[in-house]
């Protein structure tokens, strides 16, 4: 368990909450991608066209409730997703190389 959100996930979630599409973006891997409860998308052209509709673009926030690191060194973030599309306890899990998000997987917090 960390108690500090490490790098580039605590630049990424920073961007998602000030609404900063460009910073968000930044954060991936060229051919990163986000699965979004088994929706996939990947590179960062289609990660825009997702997060301008259901991330940023629908002004969503993240309240962080607990930051950990899994054995294989995914870092995972749980908290109140709160937004114009969707809303409730989410999890979010990170695999980072090279200082870039590879992956972002968005699952049901509570589970």
């Amino acid at each position: 368990m960390t108690t500090q959100m490490p790098e580039p996930v605590a630049t990424l979630v920073d961007a998602v909450n000030a609404h900063d599409e460009d910073a968000f973006l930044a954060c991936f891997a060229e051919d990163g991608y986000v699965d979004d409860w088994g929706r996939v998308f990947r590179g960062r052209t289609a990660i825009d066209g997702w997060s301008s509709k259901e991330l940023i673009g629908a002004h969503g926030t993240l309240s962080i409730w607990s930051v950990a690191t899994t054995e294989t060194g995914n870092v995972v973030v749980v908290g109140d997703w709160r937004s114009t599309h969707a809303n409730g306890v989410s999890r979010f899990e990170f695999e980072v190389a090279g200082g870039e998000v590879t992956s972002m997987t968005i699952r049901d917090g509570e589970a």
